[in-house]
């Protein structure tokens, strides 16, 4: 894949806690990626399905949905080490055995790391928007890269993006449905209210109290 910088990479202070995430218990949730595949199967305590979440900020809803939906395995992907941090502390506190997180580039991660067919799920959720014009170019849904996450996920495979800003939705629900391998859920161009599993986040609420909107799309991966 052309190299998206999709992401700025923020750094400042971290609490004890967080440091404490990232340093004493990286080794339970953490993952020092190989030098080829990652071995899915070996990863987890248990075999069952997988869903990837690239960009999960400080982890609140990423942390939800792996204590609600214990048959599945989550794979996290984050740069911002406080929210790393943050979200370690929290799994090692609820003990979680389905939640493991990579702290670097997803786009390097899915061309090297991520074997094909091996995701039942992708999650993007309020990924950065990028708003400016001149900017649009460094939005991660892009053609080349919902073809690289086409190859990574199983058929019946799922897509669950979000985001608060209008035009990047109509920029995402164009993108899949122009894509050979992903079908909407719902009627063409449709959106979705906030599905339940979805837990809805300190940063969703206070958009929606400054009036903003929020569309959700689900798409199945169709080969």
């Amino acid at each position: 894949m052309r190299k998206i910088q999709s992401f700025v990479k923020r750094s400042g202070r971290l609490t004890e806690g967080q440091k404490s995430g990232l340093n004493e218990l990286w080794s339970d949730f953490g993952i020092d990626l190989p030098e080829g595949k990652i071995d899915l199967t070996s990863l987890f305590t248990k075999q069952q399905p997988t869903v990837l979440e690239i960009g999960f900020g400080n982890g609140d809803s990423l942390l939800q949905m792996a204590i609600n939906e214990p048959q599945r395995n989550f794979l996290g992907i984050e740069v911002y080490e406080a929210g790393v941090g943050r979200l370690i502390n929290e799994a090692y506190k609820h003990q979680l055995t389905n939640l493991k997180i990579i702290k670097e580039d997803a786009v390097e991660v899915l061309k090297n790391n991520i074997a094909d067919n091996s995701l039942a799920g992708f999650q993007l959720y309020f990924a950065d928007p990028w708003h400016k014009k001149k900017h649009h170019k460094r939005r991660i849904v892009q053609n080349e890269f919902m073809d690289a996450i086409s190859e990574k996920l199983v058929n019946g495979g799922f897509v669950h993006m979000a985001t608060d800003w209008e035009h990047y939705a109509e920029q995402m629900m164009e993108t899949l449905e122009a894509h050979a391998h992903f079908k909407n859920t719902t009627t063409a161009h449709n959106y979705l209210p906030r599905p339940e599993r979805r837990p809805i986040t300190k940063f969703e609420r206070r958009g929606q109290r400054l009036g903003h909107g929020v569309w959700d799309m689900i798409f199945n991966c169709e080969k």
